[in-house]
Parts: structure tokens; C-alpha cells; sequence
């Protein structure tokens, strides 16, 4: 195996209007450092937001919840009442009701026929 005459073909890179190669990377090292910058400070931004927005959702949430607790009381001692009502023997309610239906059912049927 025979080499080629003139190395690896290795060139320098060229110069612009006087800059040398380090004076080049250094300013493409701070536009991206400034980019960088710029790109963290946005995700900043939306990390607090993001926290703010879990925290009202969070608060939304533990009213809620408060507000299911107390329906709940309320509908268990309404349920306790209406079991007790209907193991109480008390057949008076139940007749009074049987009555109130029929009165209801007896004026929406004088309502329907005279109009």
C-alpha cells in the first residue's frame, strides 16, 4: 500500500477580514452562549408558569373535594331519614302520600279534560 504524496490533504481553515481562527470561535462560542441563555431563561419562564398553573388546579381541586364531603354528609342523613321513615311503621305518612298523589293525579286530570 502506497501513500499519497502530500499527507491527509489537511487546509486551515481561512481568515475573514483580518480575524484569526480563535478571534472566530470565540465570537461563535458567545452567540451561542447568548442563545443559550435566551432558550434557558424561556424554559424558566414556563417552568414557573407551569408551577403556578399546578398550584391553582391544585387548590381548584381540594375546594372540590371539600364541596363532595359535605354533599356526601348531606345525602347519608337524608338517607338515614328516609330508612328510618320507612321502618318506622308509620303508616299515616304513607297514606297522607297515597292521598297528595291522588289530588295531584285528580287536578291534572280537571286540568287536562277542561282545556
Amino acid at each position: 500500500m502506497r501513500r499519497t504524496q502530500g499527507g491527509y490533504g489537511y487546509q486551515p481553515v481561512p481568515t475573514n477580514n483580518g480575524m484569526n481562527h480563535n478571534d472566530m470561535l470565540e465570537t461563535e462560542n458567545e452567540q451561542m452562549s447568548e442563545d443559550l441563555k435566551r432558550k434557558i431563561g424561556a424554559l424558566k419562564n414556563i417552568s414557573i408558569e407551569i408551577g403556578n398553573e399546578v398550584k391553582y388546579h391544585n387548590a381548584l381541586l381540594r375546594d372540590f373535594d371539600d364541596d363532595i364531603d359535605k354533599t356526601d354528609g348531606f345525602l347519608k342523613s337524608n338517607m338515614k331519614r328516609v330508612m328510618r321513615l320507612g321502618k318506622g311503621g308509620h303508616r299515616s305518612y304513607w297514606c297522607y302520600m297515597f292521598l297528595f298523589a291522588l289530588f295531584v293525579f285528580f287536578l291534572l286530570y280537571i286540568i287536562l279534560a277542561f282545556r
